[in-house]
């Protein structure tokens, strides 16, 4: 049980309710910030969250919060905010020195930067970690086996200090020193599980989602390696076990995004109807862009980047199939 101050988890949707459950499971206090007034009355009083995660019962050593000052007293806080929101909201904490745990998958659209740049510049008291993995946040809620990546920007004695008040007998965490690749593994799988939601959408089969997957990851790798992750990392949970995991199921928020436009609906209206928010629809941009700016051929990840833009998605899977024929491994 952690001792003294509570956890904070900023962003109480699925997942960071889901985070918030896990490390209340041992009885450890845990401070929850909601956006909305009416949830944080929902989940101090009743103890569950219908709006995010309706499934779970949350345990009482949750409280809830909308005032974002209460996290002054945490020393270690999980960012759960939507990627495109995190430095607004971590810019607003106060800038005491404290361990910072990102556990949003993405990239700032509007700048380019990998959310550890992000959070660094709005709080630059803090040691920056990336949590990340193979998480569907209905199994961590529900107690099931989890094994992710931690990796510390402080290094090993950020990972001793901050691994066993993240660690529960259900939720494996393992260490790394490797930020970028773990982050980088994070934002690329969400675009690449957009694309196998088409796939799926379509009925073109398994053959195809799986040619898609090892296709994809190695888009995954030369992104990640020109940018200075290390290919170690990307193989690992946070990279190749979370592309697996989110490319193989509708529990996936874009598989499911994916699917819809395979099936034939508008990218445009399935943003708007969406509560949740599917990451990669905002990362595909950005990520195009920045492969593009780095000469890193990413055809999977333009043509998700181009189905978001309105393409027709029986046009881009053909341009797709119509590439020139190549060799696997790629200098």
């Amino acid at each position: 049980m952690n001792g003294g101050q509570p956890i904070g988890v900023l962003g109480a949707g699925a997942w960071g309710t889901a985070l918030a459950q896990m490390l209340a499971s041992d009885g450890s206090a845990v401070l929850l910030w909601a956006l909305e007034r009416e949830l944080v009355e929902e989940i101090n009083q009743q103890h569950t969250n219908s709006l995010y995660l309706p499934t779970a019962a949350l345990a009482p050593a949750i409280r809830a919060t909308g005032d974002l000052s209460d996290f002054n007293m945490c020393e270690t806080v999980l960012a759960v905010t939507p990627a495109q929101h995190l430095g607004s909201l971590v810019g607003q904490l106060a800038k005491d020195p404290r361990d910072l745990v990102l556990c949003s998958k993405g990239i700032e659209a509007s700048s380019g930067r990998l959310m550890n740049d992000v959070a660094a510049a709005a709080a630059p008291g803090s040691d920056i970690a990336i949590l990340s993995g193979p998480t569907f946040a209905h199994e961590v809620a529900a107690g099931m086996p989890t094994a992710v990546t931690l990796a510390c920007s402080g290094g090993e004695t950020q990972w001793n200090r901050l691994s066993p008040v993240i660690a529960r007998p259900q939720f494996r965490p393992y260490y790394s020193n490797d930020v970028i690749g773990a982050e980088i593994g994070g934002a690329v799988k969400n675009v690449l599980a957009i694309a196998c939601g088409v796939i799926d959408g379509l009925g073109l089969g398994q053959n195809a989602r799986a040619a898609l997957i090892a296709r994809g990851y190695a888009e995954m790798q030369r992104f990640g390696e020109a940018l200075g992750a290390q290919r170690e990392t990307l193989a690992g949970l946070c990279g190749l076990g979370d592309l697996v995991l989110t490319c193989s199921s509708t529990s996936s928020r874009n598989f499911s995004l994916g699917k819809a436009l395979g099936e034939g609906q508008l990218a445009a209206s399935l943003m708007a109807d969406r509560r949740t928010v599917a990451e990669g629809a905002f990362t595909a941009p950005v990520l195009a862009e920045l492969a593009n700016r780095h000469g890193i051929a990413m055809p999977i990840a333009d043509a998700v980047n181009q189905l978001l833009e309105g393409a027709s998605v029986k046009d881009i899977v053909l341009q797709l199939l119509s590439r020139p024929l190549t060799a696997e491994q790629q200098p």
